[in-house]
């Protein structure tokens, strides 16, 4: 009998912590909007589950998704206290190193043959397993001979879930990047669409750790001194001595304690320092973003993905309009009809600067399109927006000028508040040019065939498909060629990344 080699081991060690990892940031991540429906609009009231007592008002507009946030202990989540953004970065960097160690073991297991101890090569595994589900059942324990080295029930449970319920979890999730969406958005679409993406992959997750409750269960109560010598060990021993027994039960509950003390040590090395904690995911998870997402852009006019069909009934909002305290210009003009407002392009790098009316905006070419927007706290919601190419606009101020690496744009509205708890500024966000240069990216005055609304960024907004909402600047004051993000608010690219640490590439 073959006996459970070094790798094979030390894999499922490493597998063991990611996916504690992937789920304590899934916590934190949920926590964000712990409501979960399969209607892409999230309309109120229409949640199939949800982790909070509060009830949602039917209007648009009076409240955001922030204030429905929940602050989750660090003992449960990665890392707490309404982190989003590091929970969305350890979650990504989690997924990246499972995904590779996943990838290693499939690998290595065909390569050395013991695929065939997992894997079913006979009809006869499904009878075999139903008598062990009954001798389950009848809370007995299969006779150690089952056990070759794993009986029929455990081998269809490790094929479910490492060749079908381990890639769900990765088309669910990817699902879920805007990037991919614009991208394909006939896929998502497949999927139930960013809710329905979203649902799955939480019951994916409930899957996930019920597979891992049941497993590690079993290896304490079903031929518990053979399963803990093999698995610290790496024999195929049938009979063991008290004296091993002891001593691999003894190794296995430190190991498991460590991993547990680990995972929470994540969590306050995070919040002990969180622009640290950013740096260190953030700079780390861009791999992944570089390598998968960056050359995926919108299929612009040859998307037939969505249609008037797909628009969705009710638009959530994350910030509220600005106020008086905030923008007594904005509040004015709004007053008259948008009468005086003007939206500025800049050149930053020469000091050059022309100024806009809305009506200037609306003169321009017009460009009009279907999307899905997506909160990276997880609502979503699909509408026609109309509007002006972002190449279209800065043409206005003339050819790009020498130097210019990013466009930054500014809000009349502040933002809703800043992680070193000092006056808030105006809300802002940069992208690169490539992004600039989509398609889809616009400054929108129309939706659904109407002026834009207050809440949503009247009189005009950014759009910008192949990233989350967080980069949609709404009730835009100023756009402006850069040479640098970095020299603008506290260097992260944009008031989301300052303030609530999010990436500055908001491709997932």
């Amino acid at each position: 009998m073959e006996d459970f080699p070094f790798w094979l081991r030390a894999q499922h060690l490493l597998n063991f912590v990611l996916i504690g990892m992937l789920i304590r940031s899934g916590i934190e991540m949920l926590s964000s909007l712990p409501r979960l429906w399969w209607r892409n609009d999230c309309a109120p009231g229409t949640e199939w589950l949800k982790f909070t007592k509060r009830e949602l008002p039917k209007e648009e507009g009076v409240y955001t998704s922030l204030m429905d946030e929940k602050s989750v202990h660090p003992l449960l989540s990665l890392p707490g206290r309404e982190n989003i953004g590091l929970g969305r970065h350890w979650h990504g960097l989690s997924v990246m190193l499972w995904v590779l160690n996943g990838v290693i073991y499939v690998i290595v297991l065909f390569a050395t043959g013991l695929w065939r101890r997992l894997i079913p090569t006979s009809w006869d595994v499904f009878p075999e397993a139903w008598e062990s589900l009954k001798t389950y059942l009848s809370f007995d324990v299969p006779d150690i001979s089952h056990f070759q080295p794993y009986d029929a029930l455990q081998m269809l449970g490790y094929t479910f879930v490492i060749f079908i319920l381990a890639p769900f979890m990765m088309i669910t999730g990817v699902a879920m990047s805007p990037a991919v969406r614009s991208r394909f958005p006939r896929f998502v679409k497949m999927l139930g669409g960013h809710q329905g993406a979203r649902s799955l992959h939480f019951i994916g997750m409930v899957l996930m750790g019920g597979f891992i409750v049941m497993h590690v269960s079993l290896v304490f109560l079903v031929h518990r001194d053979r399963n803990l010598v093999n698995m610290v060990f790496g024999g195929a021993e049938t009979a063991v001595s008290p004296a091993r027994a002891a001593q691999a039960t003894v190794i296995m509950v430190a190991v498991i304690v460590a991993v547990l003390v680990f995972w929470v040590a994540l969590s306050y090395w995070s919040l002990a320092d969180r622009p640290r904690a950013h740096r260190f995911t953030a700079g780390f998870t861009e791999i992944g973003r570089k390598i998968f997402l960056n050359w995926l852009r919108p299929q612009g006019a040859k998307k037939k993905g969505y249609t008037d069909a797909d628009i969705s009934e009710f638009h959530w909002t994350n910030g509220l309009p600005p106020t008086a305290e905030e923008s007594q210009l904005w509040i004015d003009a709004r007053d008259r009809n948008w009468e005086g407002l003007t939206i500025t392009l800049r050149d930053d790098i020469n000091d050059v600067e022309k100024v806009l009316t809305i009506e200037d905006l609306k003169k321009l070419p017009q460009h009009s399109y279907i999307a899905t927007h997506t909160c990276m706290q997880g609502w979503s919601a699909t509408s026609r927006w109309t509007g002006v190419r972002l190449t279209d606009l800065m043409d206005q101020l003339g050819p790009r000028p020498e130097g210019a690496h990013y466009l930054l744009t500014e809000s009349y509205g502040l933002a809703q508040k800043m992680i070193d708890n000092r006056p808030r500024e105006p809300f802002y966000a940069a992208i690169d040019l490539d992004t600039m240069a989509e398609e889809e990216t616009i400054m929108a005055y129309e939706r659904n065939g109407e002026d834009l609304e207050d809440h949503l960024g009247a009189p005009a907004r950014l759009r910008v498909e192949s990233n989350h909402g967080y980069k949609h600047v709404k009730w835009v004051s100023r756009v402006m060629w850069v040479r640098d993000f970095a020299d603008y608010g506290d260097g992260r690219g944009g008031t989301r990344e300052d303030s609530a640490l999010q990436a500055f590439n908001g491709r997932i």
